[in-house]
């Protein structure tokens, strides 16, 4: 979508750092940027200018995120406010969305996140401005922009990506060049038929005719939804309800933009960090074998220097294999072959197996590991096993690496509204404010003098969170240096 040179765009939050690169991310795509460091500041400027998009800290200095929010919706509903928030932050994030927040991207985002939240939510504001058009003219009806007299279908046919309009009964009744390129109709086909004539994806289809006909009006999250047209030609499709002047359903938006050159880079990707995975190895399995056979063969009263050398080489060898494993699960992550087909499955079950498995490792370091569930039963999850065993094994894991001797960890689980709630909580050394918003990046890992001795490859906490993803799941984290930490698993009932 063309951005307008007056479309502006207000950064609030109090990290420099964030604001300037904000700034020159958006600017380089048409926006114009207004940066604010504290809440009442960014209070000052809406007072002043018409902001169309506020990019909004939570945690910041004096007014928090969450009350500029409320003042923001008192004032100027029309406002597209997109939350910045680190990963402890998530259930804050959430409880913005609810109070109207558009969107949330967590820090530290990439140039393409931010654009794509950012357009998406200008998109937001321009199909509702032309919803607005549409009211406002009483007289006309959707069939009406299939005329060459409709000024609006003038503008639509100018859009890059592809547009599609529905009335109430499923049947279309505009669509711009770039549509039928999209698609691969012919340039003459004329509107006028069912979608289905026009659109080959059947869920989408099915998507489109719900939103026609009004079942999509009190939701103003509609999902995306992503289809093929064979070979490598992948589309992103956006729906929107058109509403009336007493809000009702006058029919359908379509947007479809082209993201196959986004998918080739993924799946370049992925083959390439896959196809060095397999070819390392087997040979460094090799080399980790026979470093064995070689320290147990060795005798003489000479050696322990040199089985130490050897012992060390065995145990890197053995981080790299280890490091390979985790690089091909996410690879299976993201090619979304990880999670085995979903079933019921007694949650309790898995967390007890887990515990049991890893108890002693907890008693070599004179540990207490211990689980607590709920008196009431659980209702039974629908969820693939494997994926929760790892994500529940990885947790544990850590408790026990991060925690000094004689430390304490304990597995709570409890109901939290239609989820169930677990908590593996520590007395361990615990995070500092300042790395919690990266834990969950790949290959970081938090090295002071307490932990620079623990070996890790820095991908558990990325593969947990890709596979809570993959399963409707959220992840948070609360820690206090010296005094431990709790990451918080929210799992839906029904996946």
């Amino acid at each position: 979508m063309e951005i307008r040179p007056d479309a502006l765009v207000l950064v609030v939050d109090d990290e420099q750092d964030i604001r300037d690169a904000s700034e020159r991310i958006l600017s380089r795509v048409g926006y114009q940027v207004q940066k604010a460091s504290r809440g009442d500041e960014a209070l000052d400027i809406l007072n002043k200018k018409s902001v169309d998009i506020m990019l909004l800290d939570l945690k910041m200095p004096g007014m928090d995120g969450l009350e500029v929010l409320e003042r923001i919706r008192k004032q100027n509903t029309k406002i597209q406010v997109i939350v910045i928030t680190g990963y402890a932050t998530v259930e804050t994030a959430i409880e913005a969305m609810k109070q109207g927040a558009y969107d949330f991207i967590p820090k530290p985002f990439e140039p393409d996140q931010l654009r794509i939240v950012v357009n998406r939510a200008w998109e937001k504001i321009h199909f509702i401005r032309e919803a607005e058009k549409l009211e406002l003219e009483r007289n006309r009806t959707l069939s009406d922009l299939d005329t060459e007299k409709s000024r609006i279908r003038t503008i639509i046919e100018s859009f890059p990506s592809g547009v599609m309009v529905t009335n109430p009964k499923g049947r279309v009744v505009l669509m711009n060049p770039a549509f039928k390129q999209l698609l691969g109709l012919d340039t003459d086909v004329k509107a006028g038929n069912r979608i289905e004539d026009y659109l080959p994806d059947e869920n989408l289809c099915r998507l489109i005719m719900e939103i026609s006909q009004g079942k999509h009006v009190d939701y103003d999250d509609i999902p995306d939804h992503e289809f093929s047209l064979g070979g490598e030609k992948h589309l992103l499709a956006r729906g929107q309800p058109v509403l009336g002047e007493r809000k009702e359903c006058l029919g359908a938006v379509l947007n479809i933009v082209d993201i196959s050159a986004m998918k080739l880079l993924d799946q370049l990707k992925s083959e390439f960090v896959a196809k060095v995975s397999h070819e390392l190895r087997s040979p460094l399995s090799t080399i980790h074998e026979q470093l064995a056979l070689v320290i147990k063969d060795m005798v003489g009263e000479d050696i322990a220097q040199d089985q130490h050398i050897l012992s060390r080489a065995r145990e890197k060898t053995k981080g790299l294999i280890s490091l390979i494993g985790d690089l091909l699960d996410l690879s299976r992550i993201e090619e979304g072959i990880i999670c085995h087909e979903p079933q019921s499955l007694r949650l309790e079950e898995i967390l007890e197996n887990i515990i049991d498995f890893l108890r002693t490792s907890a008693q070599k370091m004179n540990q207490s590991l211990t689980l607590l569930l709920p008196q009431d039963e659980l209702p039974e999850l629908t969820a693939d096993p494997i994926a929760l065993e790892s994500v529940f094994g990885n947790l544990i894991a850590n408790a026990i690496n991060y925690t000094q001797e004689g430390g304490e960890i304990i597995v709570t689980v409890d109901m939290a509204g239609i989820n169930v709630r677990i908590r593996v909580k520590d007395n361990g050394f615990g995070i500092a404010d300042k790395y919690l918003d990266k834990i969950f990046d790949r290959f970081y890992r938090v090295k002071d003098d307490k932990t620079r001795y623990i070996t890790g490859t820095g991908l558990g906490l990325p593969i947990v969170k890709g596979l809570l993803d993959s399963m409707g799941g959220l992840i948070d984290v609360e820690s206090e240096p010296g005094k431990g930490s709790v990451f918080t698993v929210l799992l839906p009932i029904k996946n």
